[in-house]
């Protein structure tokens, strides 16, 4: 059975940063290398959706997927290293992260299914 979460993180509160960081997430701006790194690492299906300078991230991934082997794989992957410095430039944490948290794991709290 897939498992889905969803992921908050905030971006800095300037215009012209967002829309940089939406040109990354855009098909023209995506880093083919990312693209590659998400499908390895078992995340099926995952989109971003903003309003103001909050993100919410939504993934579904296999049964073997773990954030701790996630974590490792782009630990390794000097690519993604260079991508997830990038867009700390317009990333921040939200106020109640701890240190070298960035995406936080939502707790789902209403799940409706006709």
């Amino acid at each position: 059975m897939k498992r889905r979460y969803g992921l908050a993180l905030d971006l800095k509160d300037n215009l012209e940063l967002i829309q940089q960081y939406e040109y990354y997430h855009s098909e023209d701006g995506i880093w083919p290398e990312i693209l590659d790194s998400l499908q390895g690492s078992g995340i099926e299906s995952m989109q971003i959706y903003r309003t103001g300078n909050r993100l919410f991230m939504m993934m579904e991934v296999a049964d073997d997927f773990s954030f701790e082997k996630k974590a490792q794989m782009d630990a390794d992957n000097p690519k993604v290293q260079e991508w997830e410095a990038l867009m700390w430039q317009f990333q921040q944490a939200l106020p109640w992260a701890k240190d070298g948290e960035k995406w936080m794991i939502m707790e789902p709290i209403f799940d409706f299914k006709k």
